[in-house]
């Protein structure tokens, strides 16, 4: 698995405001954002489309409960492997196994850390021993999560301002 950068692209607060409603409320129209924000449908539209093209919009998604879908138990689950020159491999397979919602390559101690949902310890115990089965994997630290003071998804937008590109004037 191959780690991409992107450019980074600068917005601007329109573009911000923009972002931050459709991360409210993705289904939101274009004419609602125009009217929230006083441009025209046109301009707000052009201005979507050019941040999907630039990659700054990956796509629209619905969130869900996990413990509505039966999933209530969330745990992180941090992997030490050796040798290190595997961990591109490891990543496919530890992403691979159902109940890993999130999976990150990191610095220090630790090689991954992943994010898992379940439905309970049983189902936790099967991920973990499906974790620790993945050969470069020689020791793995279990955190379960009591409850989210803070869970987002996406970037944060509030820090997130600058010059926007010249042909962005819409």
């Amino acid at each position: 698995m191959k780690y991409k950068t992107l450019p980074k692209i600068q917005i601007d607060e329109k573009n911000r405001r923009i972002l931050t409603i459709l991360q409210e409320n993705a289904r939101i129209s274009n004419a609602e954002i125009a009217r929230q924000l006083g441009m025209t449908t046109s301009a707000v539209f052009e201005r979507i489309r050019k941040m999907e093209e630039r990659g700054i919009i990956r796509g629209y998604s619905v969130q869900v409960e996990p413990a509505a879908l039966g999933l209530p138990l969330s745990a992180f689950v941090s992997v030490k492997i050796t040798p290190h020159r595997l961990a591109p491999e490891v990543g496919q397979a530890i992403s691979a196994i159902e109940g890993v919602e999130e999976a990150y390559h990191m610095t220090g101690e630790e090689c991954f850390i992943a994010r898992i949902r379940c439905s309970d310890t049983d189902s936790l115990e099967r991920i973990l021993m499906e974790i620790n089965d993945i050969e470069p994997v020689f020791a793995t630290r279990t955190m379960i999560i009591l409850r989210s003071a803070k869970e987002i998804s996406g970037a944060l937008l509030s820090s997130v301002v600058g010059e926007l590109a010249a042909d962005e004037g819409a």
